[in-house]
């Protein structure tokens, strides 16, 4: 079965950090570009960051810049965002994505982690 997962999710208090995963199964992750997405009760989605399949290129929603980080371990087929500074604003579901390349369309979806931050 070919799918991701995410991980990590969790409530927590403004100023914060949490670290999101994705897991790939039943391919390798190695050959896309690994896109968090993002969407909060209400609103729609939105891209919250992408990495290239090297991992050279990335790049950031203004919102996040300078807070969040993206990485991945190829050798663990994993995708990581890194979040920090946790603002109320970034409460929402949060879901990661393979592509092609980034602003690609999308190959797979995971079931999305909720983030919750408040006091």
């Amino acid at each position: 079965q070919l799918q991701l997962v995410e991980s990590g999710g969790g409530l927590v208090q403004p100023g914060g950090s949490l670290r999101l995963s994705c897991a790939a199964s039943g391919f390798t992750l190695n050959y896309y570009a690994i896109g968090w997405f993002r969407q909060a009760p209400g609103k729609e989605r939105e891209g919250v960051s992408c990495i290239s399949r090297s991992g050279v290129t990335t790049n950031y929603a203004d919102s996040v810049k300078g807070r969040f980080t993206i990485s991945r371990d190829n050798a663990k087929n994993r995708g990581y965002l890194q979040m920090n500074s946790l603002k109320p604003e970034d409460t929402a579901v949060y879901y990661c994505a393979a592509s092609w390349a980034c602003g690609g369309a999308l190959e797979y979806w995971g079931p999305g982690t909720q983030v919750t931050v408040s006091s």
